[in-house]
This record gives structure tokens, sequence and C-alpha cells, in this order.
């Protein structure tokens, strides 16, 4: 696996794991920390998740919990714009959490240094638009689509079946011309799987490294988590934490979370047990 990630304006390190903060511009989050329609407070979060420890800040402006409701790519633009304006400058990289081709190409356009996308560049024009940059690329699984995602997923072989779409994908932007060491792969926890599928995604999460592309890894508090504790999503920090490290010790080099003061604490105590 790459020791590197390209990423826009950067290069990031993976010899130790790398804490993405989340900024969510929606107004109806599973977790409850939309900041839709205040673009300072959003800029001020994301200045606050800097200094905090985030090593990347991803800003999503569409709703993808089960059953969200979909938006044009004018009304997320009009969300992403301001907030990536006033974030450019702020040290880290900054991704940008979407679908649509014309979103990828007006962000990249701005300053977006990574893609994150729950469709793996499905959409017409998606591959073209990061190709022509020099952004990273994270390509996740999802089964069906938000809207019903949830109702009832099924697989014969969620390990086999989750792994060949994402190297599936990912020769596809290799095809397209993105390069390998700017392509990470994230599993996609909760998206279109149940609780089963989603534990036997993180026993087995070694397998994905052996693709030889970085994991990034979203359980921060997950659906999943309350199932498992009984905890409603702000309550399931401990149970986060707990799910994050054993996803790192399965070789994760990215953690997507909304809690990054907390995570930079448990990465200080990996670095110094692995000696990074």
């Amino acid at each position: 696996m790459s020791q590197h990630l390209h990423c826009g304006r950067f290069d990031l390190s993976l010899k130790r794991p790398l804490i993405m903060g989340i900024i969510n511009l929606t107004d109806d989050s599973f977790s409850g920390d939309g900041l839709r329609g205040d673009t300072q407070r959003a800029i001020d979060h994301g200045l606050r998740l800097v200094q905090a420890g985030a090593d990347i800040l991803d800003l999503g402006a569409e709703s993808s919990r089960p059953g969200a409701t979909a938006i044009d790519a004018q009304q997320e633009l009009d969300r992403l714009l301001p907030v990536l304006a006033g974030l450019r400058d702020c040290g880290v990289p900054l991704s940008v959490d979407t679908q649509k081709a014309e979103v990828m190409r007006s962000v990249l356009s701005a300053g977006a240094d990574m893609i994150n996308d729950i469709t793996a560049l499905q959409a017409p024009q998606a591959l073209e638009a990061v190709a022509a940059s020099p952004a990273a690329v994270c390509l996740m699984h999802m089964q069906g689509e938000p809207q019903g995602m949830q109702q009832a997923p099924s697989y014969d072989d969620v390990i086999a079946e989750v792994r060949a779409f994402l190297c599936t994908r990912a020769q596809a932007a290799r095809n397209a011309g993105i390069a390998t060491e700017r392509i990470v792969l994230d599993p996609g926890f909760g998206f279109g799987k149940t609780l089963e599928h989603n534990l036997a995604l993180l026993r087995n999460l070694a397998e994905f490294c052996e693709t030889g592309f970085p994991l990034l890894v979203g359980l921060s508090r997950k659906s999943m988590l309350g199932l498992i504790t009984g905890r409603p999503a702000e309550a399931r920090l401990p149970a986060g934490i707990a799910a994050g490290l054993m996803a790192m010790q399965r070789g994760a080099r990215i953690v997507r979370v909304h809690d990054v003061e907390a995570w930079r604490d448990v990465i200080a105590v990996w670095n110094a047990v692995e000696e990074v």
C-alpha cells in the first residue's frame, strides 16, 4: 500500500492514521450537526476542527442518510462554495462529499483537494471531472440509493462483493487517468448494509488493504453503533472510538469523524505505541 496520498495541493503521509473532520452543510443530518445556511458558523467550525487536529476537512451539502431527499446541483453549490472559499487557506486539504460531476468541476475549480463520492464516480462525466484535476478521490461502496438503501440490503458474500466493486471502480479511475496515489477506498459502513454486514466488513477489513489502496472508514455516530449500544447519535463517541480503533488495527489509514479533538488523543496514543 502506498505510504502517501496525493491530495490536490498536498501530499499526505499515510505512515500514521489521518483524521478527516466532518463539516455538515445540510439541515437533515442523522447526527444533528447540520450547518446549512450559516456560512460563518460553518467556517468557524472548520477552523476549530483544524486547531483540534484534523488532517483533512470533509464538506458535505447533500444528506446521504437513509431516506434522505436529493437536492439539485445549484442548491449544493450555494451551500458549498462560500464555505470552501472561507476555508481555502486553513492549512489542510479540503474534501467535498458529492456525487454530481457538475458540483465536482465547480468545487475543484474553487480549490477543493479531494472528492469523496458515495457512488464511486459512477455519474456521467464524474471520472473525467476528477481526472482533469490533481485532486484525490475516495471511492465508496453503496448498495442502492440513500432513499431506500436500508430497506432490504442483501448480499451473497458481502466481503467479496464490496471488494470486487471497489476494485472495479478503482480500475475505472486509473483507466480515466487518475493516478493510484490519488485513490482511496471506503467500504461504506451503513450504506445499504445491515448490522451483520457492517460487522462482517469490520472484522475482515484487512482484506481490503490487500487491494493496495489506502482505506477510509466512516463509523462516527453511525446507526450500527446505536444498534449495538442502544445510544442516540450524540452519545456514540466511545463506541465510535472502539470501532475506529479496530478499523485502524485492520489497516484503515483515514478515519472520518465528528469528534476531532477526542480522536487527536486517540491517534496520539496510537502513534506513541506504534512509535510512528
